[in-house]
């Protein structure tokens, strides 16, 4: 029941998809971003893939154009797993799992690097996601609010019921979560999912009717358990 009213009330917010710059002034400066994938679904809804969010204050568009626009899989975790899933069967793979965010390392690994291979990947990559994904937002200013919420999301998708489709992607991921789970993520899915009580405190958060199974909730105040 929770993952089915999870998905409507998400499945009704505005969405967004790429190019979204003619959307900016809508978009919040601080939240958790919801994705979706085309050809993805679950029942009647589009399957929820990724739950994410940002750490830095006023960063949320700016981690939005990680996933989208900058061509660098060492600054976006999604764009990274989007690439391991190219290059499945491919010798490349654990060169490409090295991280190269630090000047250090890039002096290190560049004898075994191929630049020119990596840019073609991160085009395929960035081809896919704008042209796949597509995603729905949830204004939380508070730092610890949005990991709270971005775990309690993901974990609940993580431990449901959830079967991608047999053409998706992720089905290609050498990670086993991506595989099992269904998301774009393999951190943070085994924490304890939602509890009904907490569902429809979210719901309030959002702006969605209360979900069925819970009487409604008007302290959306307090987001945090206490």
């Amino acid at each position: 029941m929770i993952l089915y009213e999870l998905h409507q009330c998400l499945n009704n917010k505005q969405r967004f998809n790429f190019p979204f710059a003619n959307n900016i002034n809508q978009m919040p400066e601080n939240g958790i971003y919801i994705c979706f994938e085309k050809g993805e679904k679950y029942q009647t809804f589009d399957r929820i893939v990724r739950v994410g969010t940002h750490t830095g204050d006023n960063q949320l568009r700016s981690r939005l154009n990680q996933h989208f626009l900058d061509e660098n899989k060492d600054r976006s975790i999604f764009r990274k797993n989007v690439g391991r899933c190219f290059l499945h069967n491919d010798p490349y793979l654990p060169i490409w799992n090295l991280d190269n965010t630090t000047r250090e390392a890039r002096i290190a690994n560049e004898g075994i690097r191929n630049i020119p291979f990596e840019q073609e990947i991160e085009e395929r990559i960035s081809k896919y996601i704008t042209q796949n994904i597509t995603f729905c937002l949830i204004p939380i200013d508070n730092k610890e609010d949005r990991l709270f919420w971005e775990s309690k999301i993901a974990s609940t998708l993580a431990q449901g019921e959830i079967i991608p489709s047999a053409n998706w992607l992720g089905n290609q991921s050498p990670k086993e979560e991506i595989r099992t789970s269904g998301l774009w993520q393999v951190q943070g899915l085994n924490k304890p999912p939602l509890t009904n009580d907490e569902l429809a405190r979210l719901f309030a958060i959002i702006g969605c009717p209360p979900p069925n199974n819970v009487a409604p909730n008007n302290n959306t105040n307090t987001l945090l358990p206490s």
